[in-house]
């Protein structure tokens, strides 16, 4: 159920710094008058903002609970282990990190618990759908760990198995990556672990993406096969900015120390309240409806843009997001992008395996459907949406159109309230 509240008011914000002021109350408009396709992006409820928005924020709490290096604890103490319990619950996890600052520190963490600096690790390359932080040459896990990268099948863009057991065997890496952040296919967490068995590799999984489709029971459950899960909390999980570890008891203590000391200093508490609700949202039969009707949508979604002459890269899709090649109707996805994003409709461009295009122009974009389903959009809705993205590529340098368009989403996107924002 979809409750509404009043506006968080802002009222001594614009008393103090009206530039501020006039700049959220903008935002909060665009993301209300948008159709939001950014698949990691999402509409937090306004229970969770407001647990971001408390005096928590105030805290300063180096170290975990009853183990703080400050006094004063016993409230944020109960705070952080009401959202490790959650989690617990939630994904049956041994043990859970809620402390990394977003899911990029959460990788960055596991590899500092449980490698050695020049470690190689194999991971999923970034134009096949990855992650930076899985190896890619520009993060910082390009630098410090020897990374080797697996793909997918040319034909089928589906994760090529085989080569990820050819490479594995080839290179013996420490650790094993799976997870994506543009893969529209369910992952075999199965087969990646027998794999990493194989060549006596530790399995590290990001859900990042897909964590409230798992917690849902609409993905399988990548934690009974890996070492570590690590996860952000702001994607179809719908909590605030964080991140997560998820562990095998046996590393507690190594993960622990590698987010603080090793990498961070006091957890950011506020954002830790805003978990434990999104959490305790989770537990909720609401929201494994709200789930079911994300992978819902993005088939619907992807099966009318299929019918309006777009191509899917591995031909659609099983989860919340998918990749669509553009160059069939004559443009780039970085062009599409801005198109779409002037006429009301905001994505991102996103490169497609084994693209010959610019990664300035890409041959692709990415669409995601957790944010529209959080405002109870449905298939109809994902058909009009479909139609509009059509439009848009028949009218590409049309400004008056892409402006009619925008009028149009505008008015269509005050049929369905977001959650957290007024109306």
């Amino acid at each position: 159920m979809n409750i509404h509240h009043p506006p968080l008011s802002i009222a001594a914000l614009a008393a103090t710094d009206p530039e501020i002021a006039r700049l959220v109350e903008a935002e909060t408009a665009y993301q209300r008058d948008q159709v939001r396709l950014i698949a990691s992006e999402n509409y937090a409820s306004r229970a969770v903002m407001e647990a971001a928005a408390t005096v928590l924020m105030n805290k300063y709490a180096e170290g975990y609970p009853h183990k703080r290096y400050y006094e004063g604890q016993l409230f944020v103490d109960q705070v952080e282990e009401l959202a490790q319990t959650r989690a617990k619950d939630v994904f049956g996890a041994d043990h859970v990190n809620v402390q990394p600052h977003s899911g990029s520190p959460a990788n960055l963490a596991v590899y500092t618990a449980l490698l050695n600096p020049g470690d190689t690790i194999l991971g999923m390359s970034l134009p096949a759908g990855g992650h930076l932080t899985h190896g890619w040459k520009v993060s910082a896990t390009g630098r410090f760990w020897n990374a080797v990268q697996y793909g997918v099948h040319p034909e089928t863009h589906l994760i090529d198995m085989d080569e990820v057991r050819r490479l594995a065997h080839e290179h013996k890496p420490k650790m094993l990556i799976c997870g994506a952040s543009a893969y529209p296919r369910i992952i075999d967490f199965a087969a990646f672990k027998a794999i990493a068995d194989e060549v006596g590799a530790l399995l590290l999984v990001d859900m990042a993406h897909i964590a409230g489709l798992v917690a849902a029971g609409e993905h399988p459950s990548p934690v009974p096969f890996a070492d570590a899960v690590t996860t952000t909390t702001h994607k179809t999980l719908r909590g605030p900015r964080g991140g997560m570890i998820l562990s095998k008891k046996k590393h507690q203590k190594a993960i622990d120390r590698a987010v603080f000391p090793g990498l961070q200093g006091g957890p950011h508490l506020h954002a830790i309240a805003g978990i434990a609700v999104a959490l305790r949202e989770a537990q909720q039969a609401e929201f494994k409806t709200y789930a079911k009707a994300i992978r819902e949508n993005a088939k619907a979604l992807g099966e009318a843009l299929v019918a309006c002459d777009f191509s899917l890269t591995t031909g659609g899709t099983d989860n919340h997001l998918m990749v669509v090649d553009v160059t069939r109707r004559g443009m780039g996805g970085g062009r599409l992008a801005k198109a779409l994003a002037q006429a009301g409709i905001v994505c991102n461009m996103n490169s497609i395996p084994f693209d010959t295009r610019p990664p300035a122009d890409p041959s692709g974009i990415r669409i995601g459907t957790p944010a529209v389903t959080s405002r109870g959009m449905g298939p109809a809705e994902m058909r009009t949406i479909a139609g509009w993205i059509d439009d848009v590529t028949r009218h590409i340098d049309d400004d008056r159109r892409l402006a009619a368009i925008a009028e149009d989403v505008k008015v269509f996107c005050r049929r369905f309230p977001a959650p957290g924002i007024p109306a």
